[in-house]
């Protein structure tokens, strides 16, 4: 099983949800594993800058928001003076990550897996230089994620134009926030700020937010984020932006043309999407070449076009969603173990942390209505008890499934619990349910998951509740 030839059975490059997964997974199956990670803190973006203090971030505005906006008066519970302390929220955040990267440090250590400290390149397709230790491998798996597209022309100084990292370490809340680009993380970030007290703008190139979703989802989401005070400008492009002390001017116009203008704000944050991690690498010394979209493509085992290299998560196609990665984690070290690991890419939620919650698995209405044949069913949350007794209305499910085996194709729900409902559905599916399973399944009364079933029973034309 182990070839004592080389230092180690497997080297995964990059510790984030799809590395450290690995190293986990291959170290559990026996294999000699050493993992390589130049950040001082494993988990990678996900842990350190991205999934998890944002939610931290959401999480604290969304009680800061109940406090203040009437929420809570409505249900009886009156706070007089409520006051934002920003410092403690930064600090509540920090906490809950070294907490996190800390426990991934213990599960190394419980495990056996050899973390390396530093940036890894390639020398040849079995050894790898990390800092200044040469260290060979029978398996190397990359796992070194994505980072922050630049816009050309906009510089980041994390002062007053912020990436995603800069925006989740804000000294203070901004009086207007311009956000560049309208999907997840413009989104949720935006929530954050705006929660705060901030006049937040999306500017969005395409004629819709959060592209990728489905369409109706897209249009109930702008209403919802319009309704909370975003000023969201689609079809409209980020031409410049300059910085005079801590003002930055932005200048916009629209994409079909016309007269463009400036937006003055006190803070911008560039969320235009990520691109693969490849650079230092040097993947040129195993002749490993990139697709045109500059990741690195991999056959269903992930390997790669080079034998006994292996590669997982943002840095090859498919969603760039730490979930996707960790899956994949899991499957390349069972297929380098000599076992079956499999990723049902069909079958991968997605969600945005916003309130209400958007999520969805499986096709779009749009995407399946280009296999077939379908038939979509719908239910409202302002027909569902549990909702309205929260006074939790807004938002849908919608199950979309083939005419005529009545399989579900795909699952999209705006609601404030989105993103745990979404697992069900990712379930079904994964069982290849029909939305008749789904509909004859007993959900519990009153919850907020009834409106998935009612929704299941509206694709036959026969939800109750409405």
């Amino acid at each position: 099983m182990t070839d004592q030839t080389y230092d180690y059975d497997v080297l995964v490059i990059g510790a984030g949800p799809g590395g450290y997964v690995a190293a986990i997974r291959a170290a559990q199956l026996g294999l000699r594993t050493a993992c390589a990670e130049s950040r001082g803190t494993l988990g990678g973006t996900c842990l350190n800058v991205g999934c998890i203090p944002s939610k931290a971030l959401l999480h604290a505005s969304e009680l800061f928001a109940e406090a203040t906006g009437g929420h809570l008066a409505k249900f009886g519970v009156n706070i007089a003076g409520v006051t934002l302390d920003l410092d403690q929220m930064h600090a509540e955040k920090a906490k809950a990550v070294t907490e996190l990267t800390g426990g991934i440090e213990f599960l190394f250590k419980k495990n056996k897996v050899t973390w390396l400290k530093g940036r890894a390149g390639f020398t040849d397709a079995h050894t790898v230089q990390v800092g200044d230790q040469t260290v060979t491998a029978a398996n190397i798996v990359i796992a070194t994620g994505s980072s922050v597209t630049p816009l050309p022309g906009v510089q980041v100084d994390q002062r007053v134009v912020v990436d995603s990292t800069g925006a989740l370490a804000l000294s203070k809340v901004p009086e207007h926030l311009v956000v560049i680009g309208g999907g997840v993380i413009g989104l949720e970030l935006g929530s954050v700020w705006r929660r705060l007290g901030a006049k937040v703008t999306v500017v969005e190139y395409v004629d819709q937010i959060l592209p990728g979703f489905d369409g109706e989802v897209r249009k109930e989401s702008a209403k919802l984020f319009k309704k909370q005070g975003f000023d969201i400008r689609t079809g409209t492009k980020v031409t410049g932006v300059t910085v005079a002390g801590d003002t930055a001017s932005v200048q916009v116009e629209p994409v079909a043309g016309g007269a463009g203008e400036t937006l003055t704000a006190d803070a911008v944050l560039v969320a235009t999407g990520r691109k693969p991690n490849i650079e230092g690498l040097n993947l040129a010394a195993i002749g490993l070449q990139l697709n045109q979209r500059g990741q690195i493509a991999t056959d269903h085992d992930f390997r790669t076009s080079v034998p006994g290299v292996w590669a997982i998560g943002d840095v090859i196609p498919g969603l760039m969603l730490a979930h996707k990665a960790e899956d994949e984690g899991v499957a390349v070290a069972e297929n380098i173990a000599g076992q079956t690991g499999i990723v049902n890419h069909d079958v991968i939620p997605s969600v945005v942390y916003t309130n209400p919650e958007i999520a969805g698995v499986g096709l779009t209405e749009e995407a399946a209505k280009d296999k077939g044949e379908i038939k979509v069913g719908k239910f409202p949350f302002a027909a569902n008890s549990r909702a309205k007794t929260n006074r939790d209305t807004d938002g849908f499910v919608k199950v979309i499934a083939d005419a005529k085996s009545d399989r579900v194709l795909g699952v999209w729900i705006v609601s404030s619990l989105a993103g745990t409902l979404i697992a069900e559905a990712a379930m079904a599916m994964e069982f290849g349910a029909t939305s008749e399973d789904i509909a004859y399944t007993c959900h519990a009364h009153p919850t907020h998951a009834e409106a998935l079933k009612e929704a299941a029973m509206a694709v036959q034309g026969k939800p109750i509740h409405i």
